[in-house]
């Protein structure tokens, strides 16, 4: 009987359908990015070329701005480099690998539109004259006006066809490690046509492209007591596939759950473990919030969490791992740890509760206002203050411009990099 059982659960994950499309151009096609005398960026003109543009054509459909940035994550032995373009309009951005040729500098990738399903390929140059060869001397200087980027753009598969130029301004204002850019659900919602799903291993790889400085996970256990990374409380069609297993996730041992789950993009949900393996090996992301989505002991996500500070230190990298307590359950299973009152957290209630457990982090939602004069009152008390959940554009501009926080929480990362990198 189990080995019948065994067989329907493994028929329904191999036809699973997807609920979600999502379209992803094939930026495959460029002859010119794929000819074999291509050769990579080296640090200094990555590091130089990093800053505020602004768009002289193409302003039509992205906006007057942009924020342009590099990212990269550690693949095997690889090292992969992507750079973004953050714009003001409608929470879009480009996604870029970039390689030079004869002088010139390329970049091929696509771009998106969060608002909407809007997507297409995109083809970016930096010609010898345009700033090519400044940025590829050994020590770049670059100023305002000495670096254009040529480009096309098309909608969906469609070969580009549509102009952009985008001219330096100057640097990316602020120091990007003063203020956290939290992803939510490790990178933003699966409902959002993102190609990963949230929650996910492949979500923490691809969200250093959105701008993300950090990541918020969302943790339950598992019938065996395994701390893994799901939102909901339930097996659901909104974060997996069509699988015949149904109900309480902690219902299912991680087994389970491993064998006969899968989310909604085809990834396994992954262990605490995992992720954290992720962020820490993986990427250059500084801060994991731990949202504890369970009535239950905190001890095992207080060892992982431990293990994982230590294991960041031991490389010689600072990842801020916090665990999140938004609800007075969680709080109170927190007050039961042996050394909670110098285990570093995120608490999501009144500043009370934050100076009682001496949290690193009071999470005010966004909804109370920017209440400067408390997070002031905070800062003096040597505590950081995050604000949550922030995804209207309007919003986020409005908390960067008029509030004091060190950090916001949002599904679309792109958005808050935009504001706070051209704020002045």
């Amino acid at each position: 009987m189990k080995k019948i059982i065994f067989i329907l659960l493994s028929l329904c994950l191999l036809f699973s359908c997807q609920k979600y499309e999502v379209v992803m151009p094939d930026t495959s096609m460029w002859n010119m990015y794929n000819d074999p005398a291509t050769l990579p960026l080296n640090p200094a003109a990555r590091a130089a070329m990093e800053g505020v543009y602004s768009l002289s054509r193409g302003n039509d459909v992205f906006g007057d701005l942009a924020a342009v940035k590099w990212s990269h994550i550690i693949q095997g032995s690889d090292t992969i480099f992507h750079v973004s373009g953050f714009f003001g309009k409608d929470i879009a951005y480009f996604i870029c690998e970039g390689k030079q040729l004869n002088g010139a500098i390329l970049f091929n990738g696509y771009w998106r539109k969060m608002v909407s399903t809007e997507t297409g390929i995109i083809h970016l140059t930096i010609g010898a004259g345009d700033g090519a060869g400044l940025l590829l001397d050994p020590h770049p200087v670059i100023d305002s006006g000495k670096i254009t980027i040529n480009g096309l753009f098309g909608s969906g598969q469609e070969a580009p066809n549509r102009v952009i130029t985008l001219s330096y301004i100057r640097k990316l204002n602020r120091d990007p490690a003063a203020f956290q850019i939290a992803a939510h659900r490790s990178g933003g919602r699966t409902s959002d046509l993102l190609p990963v799903s949230e929650n996910s291993v492949a979500m923490i790889l691809k969200t250093p492209e959105f701008g993300s400085t950090g990541v918020e996970v969302d943790v339950r256990y598992t019938k065996d007591g395994v701390p893994i990374l799901y939102h909901d409380n339930t097996l659901n069609l909104r974060e997996i596939q069509k699988s015949g297993l149904v109900g309480p996730i902690e219902n299912y041992t991680y087994d389970q759950l491993s064998t006969f789950v899968r989310l909604v993009h085809g990834e396994k949900i992954p262990t605490l473990r995992e992720a954290l393996d992720a962020v820490v090996y993986q990427t250059q992301l500084s801060f994991v919030w731990l949202d504890t989505k369970y009535t239950g002991s905190i001890a095992p996500v207080h060892v992982i969490q431990q293990e994982y500070i230590q294991k960041a230190a031991a490389i010689g990298r600072t990842v801020d791992i916090v665990i999140g307590l938004p609800e007075r359950d969680q709080f109170n299973q927190f007050l039961e740890l042996p050394d909670y009152i110098n285990t570093p957290s995120l608490c999501e209630l009144g500043v009370t509760e934050v100076e009682q457990i001496n949290a690193n982090i009071w999470a005010p939602r966004f909804t109370e206002g920017t209440q400067n004069e408390l997070v002031a009152d905070e800062h003096l008390k040597g505590r950081k203050v995050y604000v949550w959940t922030i995804d209207e554009p309007a919003f986020i501009a409005s908390f960067i411009n008029e509030g004091h926080f060190d950090g916001m929480l949002s599904n679309f990362p792109s958005c808050i990099a935009y504001n706070y990198y051209v704020h002045q």
